[in-house]
């Protein structure tokens, strides 16, 4: 008999029955393949995920504590699919990429200044470090095997910004004790309304969850906007709405952000880099605009002086 396909294998487990069932293939990455079957999501996780890790973030998200915050889980047990570690989910309404001025950037700000404010005893514990410098280092080791096709002055100068910042926040050291509870991957695609069609704003995507510093959640839209990809308009919003709320990754309103943020900024800007050039090299094309303005930001972060944590660190 034929093994089925993954995608229909995680649709029968989805499915109510339990029996091969329609589906929809939301995403087939090396990082995950997902699919929706009804109402409901099945994610098989990478090959190589930590399972133990993998399951007491499933724990966490289905703690009350976080039921405003995060999508929790149909159910808390990690399951498995042809020898993948699996996770089910309600589905919910993406952020439509094709509308980019209805961006949910203030929710997301929201959202993210409650999760870095849940008390840590309330969760389900130990509660694990954020994997955002693991994911830093992972985008390195892939820059470093990508196949030699021209670029390696831009591969140069990733690994030179990467130079910039400390042992830990490349993944080569363990991190600074302390910290809060953070996503570890935020950007638009982490975010579904739930229920559909007409629910609020929920993260999801736990595989990165943990404890960390509170910039690191605010990374991605503050690279963005220092490279040029977002005004500065929607910035502010963001921004504003994150510290109005009590976040407490990027200092009290008013002041200057970028002491709090500057580590994180140039981490994720060289995590962004190093895997846009490794995806040329295997695709063996040139950068994309939106790819070369990441690169550049490399190239100047690789011209500063390292990184010195902010007095507040500890």
């Amino acid at each position: 008999m034929t093994q089925q396909t993954l995608p229909a294998a995680l649709a029968a487990y989805a499915a109510p029955s339990g029996r091969p069932a329609p589906y929809e293939l939301l995403a087939d990455r090396d990082d995950g393949t997902v699919v929706r079957c009804g109402g409901s999501v099945a994610k098989a996780h990478a090959e190589d995920t930590d399972r133990d890790g993998l399951a007491v973030r499933m724990r966490i998200a289905s703690a009350r504590a976080l039921s405003q915050v995060l999508l929790q889980p149909l159910r808390a047990e990690v399951g498995h699919v042809q020898g993948r570690p699996v996770s089910l989910w309600p589905y919910g309404a993406p952020v439509d990429p094709h509308r980019p001025e209805d961006a949910p950037w203030e929710p997301t700000a929201r959202l993210l200044a409650a999760l870095h404010q849940v008390p840590l005893r309330r969760l389900p514990g130990p509660v694990p470090p954020m994997r955002g410098p693991a994911k830093v280092a992972r985008a390195l080791r892939r820059l470093a095997a990508a196949p030699d096709t021209g670029t390696r002055v831009e591969a140069g100068a990733v690994r030179a910004a990467a130079r910039t910042l400390p042992a830990w926040a490349r993944g080569e050291a363990p991190a600074p004790a302390g910290g809060v509870l953070c996503h570890g991957d935020l950007h638009l695609g982490q975010l579904v309304r739930f229920p559909v069609p007409e629910g609020s704003w929920r993260l999801i995507d736990v595989d990165d969850l943990g404890v960390g510093a509170p910039a690191w959640d605010l990374a991605r839209p503050a690279a963005w906007y220092a490279a040029g990809l977002v005004d500065a308009r929607t910035w502010l919003r963001f921004l504003d709405a994150y510290r109005d709320a009590g976040g407490p990754g990027a200092g009290p309103p008013g002041c200057d952000p970028w002491p709090e943020l500057d580590l994180a900024a140039r981490a994720l800007t060289v995590q962004t880099a190093a895997l846009a050039l490794a995806k040329a090299a295997r695709e063996e094309r040139r950068l994309e605009d939106v790819e070369r303005l990441m690169v550049d930001a490399c190239v100047r972060i690789a011209t500063l002086p390292p990184h010195l944590e902010p007095a507040s660190a500890s």
